[in-house]
């Protein structure tokens, strides 16, 4: 059952918040609450999920303690556009953990963030229907987040860590005001101020392995290259020997985490 629950200190006026003791998924609330009318902006969070998913199907752990949330959320764009609140979103993540004086940290491609090479936590972006159970014709977005607090995986495939092994001990609610409030100024600079090409620029002051050494897997390829830069709509820039290619979706991989290090 949901509880419109009291808003912790720092909650930002006018935002919803949908409070869930156990649920499937935030983001298929969120999407659930799309497709009875409403538009948000809301957040949706739960102490506990039992079909958290990660990007690709992935399952995503749901530990009690650490944070599971979703913000749904009607960007001021074109659809198309709306695949840049990714970055948008992983910069908000970056601001609301580095507020808490934690050291280290980095973004990975497309919106992990990294602390000392460790995963500490992941976006997952879909489409929110509208009520006739079909993509509403105004952009409608379910961003899911997920934030270790107090316990991270330690059957995956990349290093991964949580926000108790580096001294620091916050509430899920206090880190999602945090992060609300983080979201909102990240929104407004994308929305009405330099729009993507500040985004870009912050993220990539930001991003782990810049100017280094990458490794890129597909589907059916493999692609060790340089890190050049984020093209102009989000996609990976790598120079493959003579050739700069850009990639749209992959997992991650650097020099030194190769073995662990997955997106």
């Amino acid at each position: 059952m949901s509880t419109h629950t009291s808003r912790p200190d720092g909650w930002p006026t006018g935002l919803g918040l949908h409070h869930h003791a156990q649920i499937d998924s935030t983001n298929e609330e969120a999407r659930r609450l799309a497709s009875s009318g409403a538009r948000g902006p809301a957040w949706i969070c739960a102490d506990t999920q039992s079909a958290g998913r990660g990007r690709r199907g992935r399952a995503w752990m749901s530990e009690p303690g650490n944070l599971f949330c979703t913000h749904l959320y009607a960007p001021e764009c074109p659809l198309p556009r709306a695949a840049e609140l990714s970055f948008v979103t992983a910069l908000s993540v970056h601001d609301a953990v580095e507020g808490l004086g934690i050291q280290g940290l980095a973004l990975k491609w497309p919106n992990d963030l990294l602390i000392n090479d460790a995963k500490v936590s992941g976006i997952l972006i879909e489409s929110a229907p509208g009520p006739s159970g079909h993509p509403s014709a105004d952009p409608l977005v379910a961003i899911g987040v997920g934030i270790n607090i107090t316990a991270a995986p330690d059957d995956t495939p990349y290093p991964a860590t949580c926000l108790i092994g580096h001294g620091v001990e916050i509430t899920p609610l206090d880190l999602l005001a945090k992060l609300a409030a983080a979201f909102q100024n990240r929104a407004a600079q994308w929305n009405k101020g330099a729009g993507f090409d500040s985004i870009r620029n912050d993220w990539l002051a930001r991003a782990r392995g810049v100017g280094g050494p990458i490794t890129i897997r597909l589907h059916d390829e493999v692609i060790e290259g340089e890190f050049v830069s984020l093209d102009t709509d989000g996609a990976l820039e790598i120079r493959a020997g003579d050739t700069l290619r850009k990639i749209s979706a992959g997992d991650v991989f650097f020099p030194d985490t190769t073995s662990r290090n997955s997106a």
